[in-house]
């Protein structure tokens, strides 16, 4: 059986702050993020297998290494997640890729551009002057923009050309996009709000670093005005911060934020917080009776703290670096239900060839395919700590309580009694699934027998 500390293994913090010193960009103190980081579309993935001579990605080793290897390390996180997330496709090669970067590049700054020019009072962030950090990060934005500036002045008249007439493109492709003025604003005033109040103590924001609060602005701002069935909910600005300081890209960021928006823009609405909330209470139930009894005496309202750690992927309940780790583990889906559906459907095609009976409906209906691992994290939090929770009395308690939680929790651990609940609860399934069949298959035989006696007894 596999040694569960090897697939987790522990960073330690001197591990990490050597894989840091090994990044590409070494500085003596923190610079604000390019606008875009060209040569990564080239570079190489040293991970076993992953990449082939021509650079293209082989997604399943890619996410089964992820979830196998606890993670990826730091020198190799921007360039991974920017596959795990689809900013590049892992079919494409690395010529392909330097193309695509090109293009991704000038759509952004059309797109930039375009509600720029619509809001034009909403380009700079309006200050009070009281916040001595956010005027200097004004300032050391603006200097990065001059700075991209002259280097896009400064390029070939052959890189022009191309850029003019991807441009255009650009600019044909996004010409029927039209704002909601209102709506805009409304995003922009709530943005103004949280991307100041970003977590300034990670060194990602510390010295000219601060600027970095403003780039992640300008890509929320983006977001919301050419998504607005989605626009801008709170929370947003820190999950794209953490985007942002892997990706050290404002580029790179917004397209790679955006791919993981198509699949979870939904849990910043209403309706996906309370089906969230629903799926962590159904698992609880399974798992644990009493404690799901005990936090939803009267309503789920008291789960409600659980939405906030799957909607961040439990960014503050573990170490930093832990989080990091975590989240690109939950990304990379390779321990999901759902998953486990295409090898159950090729098993039961098998089993079709093999037998000729009449038992069509062989998938396993007891099985939850939308319990995804996230909740099995959840869920292995709060049955470590069930004896604190059978305490709380009120929804006070429980709040003060799961707050103290925060940056305390051991990943690996958690992570060993997520999946240990993840097994034994497929396992519960599928016994109990085949118990069922079993018993349907016992009830039919006695059935016959019974209609067989009555045939010899009637005559």
């Amino acid at each position: 059986m596999e040694n569960l500390n090897d697939r987790y293994p522990r960073v330690t913090a001197a591990q990490e702050m050597s894989a840091i010193s090994q990044r590409p960009r070494v500085r003596s103190q923190r610079k604000v993020a390019a606008v875009s980081c060209p040569p990564l579309s080239g570079a190489r993935l040293s991970l076993p297998g992953v990449m082939d001579a021509e650079g293209r990605v082989d997604e399943s080793r890619l996410r089964m290494h992820i979830f196998k290897n606890g993670g990826v390390s730091p020198p190799e996180r921007g360039l991974v997640w920017r596959f795990l997330f689809g900013m590049y496709p892992c079919s494409s090669t690395a010529l392909e890729r330097s193309l695509l970067h090109e293009q991704l590049v000038i759509r952004y700054r059309v797109m930039k551009r375009k509600w720029q020019q619509f809001l034009p009072s909403a380009v700079q962030m309006h200050l009070n002057g009281t916040d001595a950090e956010l005027v200097a990060a004004v300032r050391y934005f603006d200097r990065r923009e001059a700075e991209a500036q002259q280097q896009t002045q400064d390029q070939s008249d052959e890189v022009r050309d191309r850029q003019a007439f991807l441009e255009l493109q650009a600019q044909i492709l996004f010409e029927r996009v039209t704002f909601d003025r209102e709506e805009l604003q409304e995003a922009i005033r709530i943005i103004d709000k949280d991307a100041p109040r970003t977590n300034r103590d990670l060194s990602y924001y510390q010295d000219e670093g601060l600027g970095n609060l403003l780039v992640l602005r300008d890509i929320l701002i983006t977001y919301a005005a050419f998504h607005p069935e989605v626009t801008y909910a709170q929370g947003m600005n820190d999950l794209c911060s953490r985007f942002l300081e892997v990706l050290d890209s404002e580029v790179d960021t917004f397209w790679s934020f955006s791919c993981y928006m198509e699949k979870f823009s939904k849990d910043f609405r209403a309706d996906g917080l309370h089906r969230k909330i629903e799926l962590e209470a159904a698992l609880l139930k399974e798992l644990d009776p009493l404690l799901y009894g005990h936090l939803v005496r009267d309503s789920m309202e008291s789960l409600t703290f659980c939405h906030r750690w799957l909607l961040l992927g439990f960014q503050r309940e573990f170490e930093h670096s832990d989080a990091l780790r975590l989240f690109e583990i939950l990304s990379c889906d390779h321990l999901e239900l759902i998953s486990q559906q295409v090898d159950r459907a090729r098993y039961q095609e098998r089993l079709a060839r093999k037998y000729t009976t009449d038992h069509s409906e062989s998938e396993l209906q007891a099985i939850n395919t939308d319990f995804t691992f996230e909740l099995f994290i959840c869920a292995a939090i709060l049955l470590e700590n069930r004896e604190s929770l059978l305490q709380c009395r009120d929804d006070v308690q429980l709040i003060q309580f799961t707050s103290s939680l925060q940056g305390t929790l051991d990943l690996n651990s958690t992570l060993k009694k997520a999946e240990h609940h993840f097994y034994n609860y497929c396992k519960r399934c599928a016994w109990d699934y085949m118990n069922g069949r079993c018993r349907e298959q016992r009830s039919k035989e006695e059935d016959f027998f019974y209609q067989l006696r009555s045939l010899f007894v009637l005559k």
